[in-house]
């Protein structure tokens, strides 16, 4: 038997089909009807229905706009030689035999034009092609064939001849069978209705679905005019007519629409579209007092690239402040810590160095990681990133922001996947590691937890550099080598070539300009927050006067950053920034922010004047930074009233608490008094020493020090 031909068109198909000017074929040319008569060369010579004629190249005939062939069918449609290989097994064979015996009819032969052979007597192409259909209804009748007429050969004749092998299936085989199968229409309209009905609420079981279905066929129809299905077929049944999403045991939608199909977000440019977002990472992290804490994540990461362009680590409740210097972050250079290895610079990455370093200087002492301007920023529609400090700052860079829609997750695919590689990459090999979920937490994650905030920001920075920024990503690509992956700084190279690199400088000012502002009046003792006074020369000439600006009832223009209070920036009629520092904060050593500082002042009760309290309120913020230390393997069980808020601040890498870059990374080993114990001493020791008429600094012991990080040496105790 001769392997099928789907493709082929059948003698009698290609009569009708012509799909050249032959003889006898009629087209319209120059608004009227032709008949090809004759064909020289390059030459057709054309007839019409007057009797004129006319001789015209073929060339000039195919190029008339209105030239078409009239009273014939369009080209033979494609094989559906995928719809045939669906089809079952018996009724392909039948197929096959059906197209032998229909060549044969119209050829003389089983195989076609060609095939060789000698045609049978009865079906010799002599004869009249009615004799051979009623010699083949005969044969097949005579072999046994059900139905096999004269007229059940021409029908699949015609049907051969109009959709080829496809049309001598058996089209029944092809019915889609039924969602409900023989279900009662009443039946399937009730559980619709019931669906609809629980559309957008709490899901209940597929039992009280049931009931209700079967109260809604009691109203509708009477009781007992309709018998719902047993259990097992109206299961199947709301299985068949419910959405999937919808189904009772599965989380609840509260929209009404159907969800919205996946796209792939596709972008061809470093920065053309970024998307950041914030979570809590699965880790525990030591708080500035010392008390165990999960901080927040924010992260930018660029979809042409995959890069992570910024990574910045909070305690609790990312601010806009927090955003808006994350934004400014991407577009300078990140420097070269001074404990990373020189192969992490620039300069060694797969990178035109040379070229880059010409338009930005800063380059040549900065890390190996993708310097972007942001075109288009994609943001959930969290109150940080909609603040107005985000969208001036935006604004400021030329940045636009497009908020993702509601309930759709997928609008961030490329952020979202960045914050599981992550916890699964970087995250579990942490001291502190909480897993994924409560079910996968160990009972001491609180107890395991090692690292500072500063810490963990230079692991987090090192590891984007080292391994994140040079790890082949599936999803990067390119054009000419499409079957290797690509890293992100590989990528970001590839792509420099056809975006350029434009270098954005950004000054103290700048950095300045983003923080937030508030407004406060300038009175002859300085200025006033929070039960915190700020004085500096430069508001001698401006004190009790109100500001240029007249909107604002005389308040001067003051910004502040939340995670340091130490200081303020106000803007004087010269409009620029002026740094006014708080009055005790030559007192207190480190960074502090307002939660701290509302912790102490629950803590401290006022016993003098509004002066000798603020005194107070700083020598014990002071003795609380210097005795709250990480914690170690010793750390103290706290009891669930003692985990109160903790500081958005953090220690910084280096500073009179640090030891030499040199000295080996490890957390002494040394125990430390509670937090709210030290809080309640120095308070006390404050109260009897304003009660003395003096106060005077106490020595507070060096306890619990670190030494810088050094991830070489501590990769070798994990």
């Amino acid at each position: 038997m001769a392997a099928p031909d789907v493709g082929e068109v059948p003698a009698a198909r290609r009569t009708r089909r012509p799909r050249r000017a032959e003889l006898g074929a009629r087209v319209r040319f120059e608004g009227r009807i032709w008949e090809v008569v004759a064909v020289v060369g390059a030459t057709v010579r054309l007839a019409g229905r007057d009797g004129g004629t006319a001789s015209v190249l073929a060339s000039h005939l195919f190029a008339d706009p209105a030239f078409e062939f009239v009273g014939t069918a369009g080209p033979a449609p494609a094989p559906r030689w995928g719809l045939f290989e669906s089809a079952p097994a018996r009724e392909r064979e039948r197929a096959l035999a059906w197209q032998r015996h229909i060549r044969e009819i119209e050829t003389g032969l089983p195989g076609g034009p060609g095939s060789g052979g000698t045609p049978r007597p009865e079906y010799d192409p002599s004869r009249l092609l009615a004799d051979r259909e009623q010699a083949k209804a005969d044969e097949l009748a005579a072999l046994g064939w059900p139905q096999a007429s004269v007229a059940t050969v021409r029908r699949m004749r015609r049907r051969y001849r109009a959709q080829g092998l496809w049309g001598l299936v058996d089209q029944r085989s092809r019915r889609p069978a039924s969602r409900t199968g023989r279900a009662d229409e009443r039946v399937v309209a009730a559980v619709l209705e019931a669906l609809r009905r629980e559309r957008g609420r709490s899901k209940g079981t597929l039992t009280g679905l049931r009931t209700l279905t079967g109260q809604i066929l009691h109203d509708a129809h009477g009781p007992g005019a309709v018998a719902l299905p047993p259990a097992s077929t109206f299961n199947r049944l709301v299985h068949a007519l419910a959405d999937p999403l919808e189904l009772p045991a599965r989380p609840a939608r509260t929209a009404t629409t159907p969800p919205r199909p996946f796209t792939t977000t596709v972008a061809l440019r470093p920065g053309e579209m970024v998307q950041v977002d914030t979570t809590r990472l699965d880790v525990m992290a030591v708080a500035a007092d010392g008390r165990p804490m999960r901080p927040e994540l924010t992260i930018a990461v660029d979809v042409a690239t995959r890069s992570v362009l910024a990574a910045v680590l909070c305690e609790e409740g990312t601010k806009a402040v927090d955003a808006a210097l994350l934004l400014a972050e991407m577009a300078v250079p990140h420097p070269l810590r001074p404990t990373w290895p020189a192969a992490l610079a620039i300069a060694h990455a797969n990178l035109p160095y040379q070229r880059l370093l010409a338009l930005d200087q800063r380059l040549e002492h900065a890390a190996a990681r993708p310097v972007v301007v942001p075109e288009t920023i994609v943001v959930d529609r969290g109150a940080v990133f909609i603040s107005h400090a985000f969208l001036a700052a935006c604004e400021t860079l030329g940045t636009s922001v497009q908020p993702a829609p509601p309930r759709t997750p997928t609008a961030k695919g490329s952020v979202e996947r960045t914050f599981g590689a992550i916890n699964t990459l970087l995250l579990q090999h942490i001291a502190g590691y909480t897993g994924s979920n409560p079910t996968r937490r160990g009972p001491r994650a609180d107890a395991e937890a090692r690292f500072t905030l500063p810490q963990l920001q230079d692991l987090l920075d090192e590891w984007i550099t080292v391994c994140w920024q040079n790890r082949r990503h599936e999803a990067l690509r390119h054009p000419v080598l499409p079957k290797t992956a690509l890293t992100p700084n590989e990528m970001w190279g590839a792509l420099l070539g056809i975006a350029g690199y434009v270098p954005l400088t950004l000054t103290r000012a700048d950095w300045l300009e983003l923080l937030p502002v508030r407004w406060n009046a300038v009175t002859d003792r300085g200025i006033r927050i929070d039960h915190r006074t700020y004085d500096a020369p430069c508001l001698n000439a401006h004190r009790g006067q109100p500001s240029p600006t007249a909107s604002r009832r005389g308040r001067w223009e003051i910004h502040t950053h939340p995670h340091d209070l130490r200081q303020i920036w106000i803007r004087l009629p010269d409009d620029q920034l002026h740094e006014v520092p708080w009055i005790h904060r030559d007192h207190v050593h480190r960074p502090f922010n307002d939660r701290a500082w509302h912790h102490i002042q629950t803590a401290l009760a006022r016993r003098g004047d509004r002066d000798h309290h603020e005194a107070d309120l700083a020598d014990v913020l002071d003795q609380l930074l210097r005795q709250a230390r990480p914690a170690t393997s010793a750390m103290p069980p706290q009891t669930p009233s003692d985990r109160e808020p903790t500081t958005d601040t953090a220690a910084p890498a280096s500073g009179p608490d640090t030891a030499g870059g040199q000295a080996p990374a490890r957390l002494a080993e040394q125990d430390h008094g509670d937090s709210l114990d030290a809080l309640e001493s120095a308070a006390t020791r404050a109260g009897h020493r304003e009660e003395d008429g003096e106060l005077h600094d106490e020595p507070v012991p060096h306890r619990g020090a670190f030494a810088l990080y050094d991830a070489a040496s501590e990769a070798d105790q994990w």
